[in-house]
């Protein structure tokens, strides 16, 4: 678009040139305007009352602010806080325990307390942005009360006339609700979530649905993530692997009635095959959800999709030498007479291993049944319009990386040499490495999502690579040894080593390396996900003179007797940043009958002299674009 035609469009937003000085000011003064609060949180996998409770209370972003503008000798905290999390639990018990002129009085203290905070945390925002967060329905009502607590005491009188009326017409319910959630959204202003909302929990799908209604979010996608994208890309392989772990942590209701997907043919396959084993026991939280006949059958459909998974890695083993993962076409290096495996020289006996459909003299080679079997479970997946909508969300919200505000935010490595040099990725002639490396990944997801009819292509290969090849920056490890995990005792060779990166990013130089390569200031800070931080163990989330931040700290239930928490999450707001350790959550009843918040623990791990303002922001960069465009137009608002 030339100059001409884009100023003539700009113009067409504005009536006149007093129009465009208005919104010059405007501009001015939003740039001038601390930054708004980040909150960022990584590898939720699938714990959505958790993750729901530490956006509800902003990682103690919520109480933080109450204890900022409101006196603590005469108001409860813990319990403002309470109904701030929980509005609707929270009235309904005050209601169940009061009598109904006590709710009345308890409503109109509440009303009020909850507009100074309103107040107070809409502060940093322009009375623009407050408007467009204030629910349509109390909006006039919200704002009206907003502006006459803000003048002086002889106003109070209206200001009471105004709740009791509200109270009288039975709104104060709804409008409390409608107070608690604005303050929520006040308080933070920006999500980032650092990659793995899927596998290992049961309701990633909810906490898809929350993130769809959060008001500003980007996603960095996991290597859990890029799974279920890349099933619903078309990838047969990376489908049957989220089967297969969903059969591990009895998660298959996820696909079967949540997302709709038809898997009872894969039942009666898997219990036409294989008999129960003890080493495919589910790894379950509660063991009495599930009765006995539910557990041997996903002990059945996990030993199935284990053996169907390693045929169709083989496959695409042999039709994607470039990966340089020949080593891995497991199949093709056992012995079946004597059931023993051939590993890098050495001999190993199988354990458990039964591989009823596997022809001896073409180990990788789908039967007849199960090509039919895959081709439907495919289709049943990708016509699943909720699962079809949360991936588009995934897409639509999620990237490879994310460099924001001078950070870089990624899920897993940069893959680094021993030395510190990038680690590069051949692809015919060209390698890929650092930066240009994720931008490869990342356009090659972007093609292989738009073209879900195509299998066995390059891009929809690189998606099941990116999940376990050695050149990863979601993967980070030399081999994925759920094979040897599977079937081979000896626990060597189930070690799986992890990249160089995962020492190197301790070293301030390196992450400083790094930084420059994705066009960052040395200043900035990396903030990963990924591999749990063992805090039990002495391990520190902050590395690297703080230019490395590790939030993964165990959200997923699995990993909380390894990390000894239950997860970080990380607060930037205008004055620095702030790591928060998170104990773990009980549930939304404990939290609003006995006013239990999770217990959380901050530290410092950055502090700026100055305010950050909104001019210093990605958000600004494009104000200040827009700002020049203006005056642009401005000066010659005649000529176009």
């Amino acid at each position: 678009m030339s100059g001409v035609n884009y100023y003539s469009l700009l113009k067409e937003n504005f009536e006149n040139k007093e129009n465009v000085i208005t919104e010059l000011i405007n501009l001015e003064a939003i740039l001038h305007l601390p930054k708004g609060t980040e909150h960022f949180i990584s590898d939720v996998h699938g714990e959505y009352a958790a993750f729901d409770h530490v956006l509800r209370n902003g990682s103690g972003s919520v109480k933080e602010k109450l204890a900022e503008c409101l006196d603590k000798k005469t108001v409860d905290i813990d319990e403002l806080a309470t109904l701030i999390y929980y509005p609707e639990e929270k009235i309904k018990l005050e209601k169940e325990r009061k009598t109904q002129e006590e709710v009345k009085k308890w409503y109109a203290q509440q009303i009020q307390l909850l507009i100074t905070v309103v107040n107070y945390t809409s502060r940093k925002y322009t009375r623009s942005k407050v408007h467009k967060a204030l629910p349509s329905r109390f909006s006039y009502v919200i704002e009206e009360l907003l502006t006459e607590k803000q003048q002086e005491s002889d106003k109070q009188a209206y200001i009471q006339a105004i709740i009791d009326n509200i109270i009288q017409l039975r709104q104060a319910a709804p409008l409390i609700s409608a107070l608690c959630y604005v303050i929520q959204r006040f308080v933070v202003d920006h999500l980032h979530v650092v990659g793995d909302i899927y596998d290992r929990g049961p309701a990633p799908d909810m906490i898809m649905e929350r993130l769809i209604h959060y008001h500003s979010v980007d996603i960095q996608w996991g290597n859990h993530d890029i799974i279920w994208l890349a099933s619903m890309a078309g990838s047969p392989l990376a489908l049957i692997n989220v089967l297969r772990i969903c059969a591990r942590y009895g998660n298959l209701a996820i696909i079967e009635d949540r997302y709709g997907v038809n898997l009872r043919p894969l039942v009666e396959y898997s219990h036409k095959y294989y008999q129960v084993l003890d080493k495919f026991s589910p790894k379950l939280e509660d063991e009495t959800d599930f009765s006995a006949a539910e557990k041997d059958s996903l002990n059945k459909i996990q030993q199935a999709t284990a053996i169907l998974q390693f045929k169709l890695e083989g496959q695409l083993i042999k039709r994607r030498p470039e990966f340089l993962m020949d080593e891995r076409s497991m199949l093709d290096f056992i012995n079946y007479t004597n059931s023993t495996i051939s590993l890098q020289g050495k001999i190993y006996s199988l354990v458990d291993f039964s591989g009823p459909t596997i022809d001896p003299d073409n180990p990788c080679e789908l039967t007849g049944e199960e090509e039919e079997l895959v081709k439907n479970l495919l289709l049943s997946f990708q016509n699943s319009e909720p699962l079809r909508r949360h991936m588009d969300f995934l897409m639509e919200k999620g990237n490879m990386y994310l460099c924001y505000n001078g950070n870089l935010l990624l899920h897993g490595c940069i893959p680094l040499h021993q030395n510190g040099d990038f680690k590069s990725l051949r692809i015919g002639q060209t390698h890929y490495s650092g930066k240009s490396l994720l931008d490869f990944f990342e356009a090659q997801i972007r093609y292989s999502y738009a073209h879900p009819e195509l299998s066995n292509d390059f891009s929809t290969d690189l998606l099941w690579y990116l999940w376990t090849g050695e050149c990863s920056s979601l993967f980070g490890k030399k081999v994925m040894a759920t094979f040897e995990r599977y079937y081979i005792e000896d626990k060597q060779t189930h070690h799986e080593e992890k990249n160089a990166y995962y020492r190197l990013r301790n070293q301030e130089a390196v992450c400083q390396e790094i930084l420059k390569d994705f066009g960052l200031p040395i200043t900035g800070h990396i903030i990963n996900g990924h591999t749990p931080v063992k805090a039990n163990q002495g391990e520190n989330p902050i590395k690297a003179n703080g230019r490395m931040l590790v939030i993964d700290g165990g959200f997923a239930k699995s990993y909380q007797k390894e990390t000894g928490l239950a997860g970080y999450t990380l607060l930037s707001n205008s004055y620095g940043l702030q790591l928060v350790a998170h104990q773990p959550f009980s549930s939304v009843k404990e939290s609003v009958e006995q006013q239990k918040d999770i217990l959380s623990t901050k530290r410092l791990v950055e502090r700026v002299e100055n305010r950050t303002r909104v001019s210093q922001t990605n958000i600004g960069k494009k104000l200040i674009q827009e700002k020049k465009a203006l005056e642009t137009l401005y000066e010659n608002y005649d000529f176009y």
